[in-house]
């Protein structure tokens, strides 16, 4: 039997991902221009990115709210998710980052499918109240904010709207209450909120692969509104 290492969990993912992501010319583009400018490697593995594409086209999702753009690796797969006269909204803080993210983003032919918002995300979250609802929001970005992220994901969501809340395992440090990381204190926070808010319905699922040992949350908005 094949022993529970970090080796073992990298060279399973990659099994995985050839056998059902395979090839793909614009997403390996998206990422050699993020490795290119130098961008963290933290970009979702293939298979989840694969999870996202999924989960837009399972709940038929028309618009999506991510959280988090770097390279726009995600936003690929979620702009191909939401299909032909479908959007999604991406937020990200840093400027350089969007205009990569920008250039890959037209390069894979989905350009017309997204729009990147420029900004700290919870500036830039406000500005979207009033404008059709979200059916799927993703939240990838620093975990510290994440109770104001899932606090917008409702109020811009409607019934039925699904959130995906990414990185939640933190190498197993959530379960330490005395934590004084902020990534992962902020990580518990948005757990307890999915448990406690009554707006969401949530699970959440432990991963190890190409990106250590993980998870990730996933919730349903039973009502959307502050």
């Amino acid at each position: 039997m094949a022993q529970s290492t970090p080796e073992n969990w990298r060279r399973t993912d990659e099994f995985l991902s050839d056998l059902l992501v395979g090839h793909d010319p614009g997403l390996e583009a998206a990422l050699a221009a993020q490795r290119g400018a130098g961008m963290p490697p933290i970009e979702v593995a293939p298979v989840s990115g694969k999870l996202l594409n999924l989960l837009a086209r399972i709940r038929g999702a028309r618009r999506a709210l991510e959280i988090g753009t770097l390279g726009g690796y995600s936003t690929i797969w979620l702009a191909r998710g939401v299909g032909d006269g479908g959007e999604v909204v991406s937020i990200e803080a840093e400027p350089a980052n969007a205009a990569i993210a920008r250039a890959s983003i037209d390069a894979a032919g989905i350009g017309d499918r997204v729009a990147i918002r420029i900004g700290r995300a919870a500036d830039v979250l406000p500005t979207l109240e009033g404008s059709e609802p979200f059916d799927l929001v993703f939240i990838d970005a620093d975990k510290q904010s994440n109770t104001i992220y899932l606090d917008w994901a409702a109020r811009l969501g409607r019934t039925g709207t699904v959130v995906v809340l990414d990185n939640v395992g933190r190498e197993g440090e959530i379960v330490n209450e005395d934590t004084d990381d902020p990534m992962v204190a902020g990580t518990r926070d948005g757990l307890r909120m999915l448990a406690e808010d009554p707006r969401f319905d949530a699970t959440a699922l432990q991963t190890v692969g190409i990106k250590g040992w993980d998870g990730v949350a996933l919730a349903l908005v039973l009502s959307p509104g502050p």
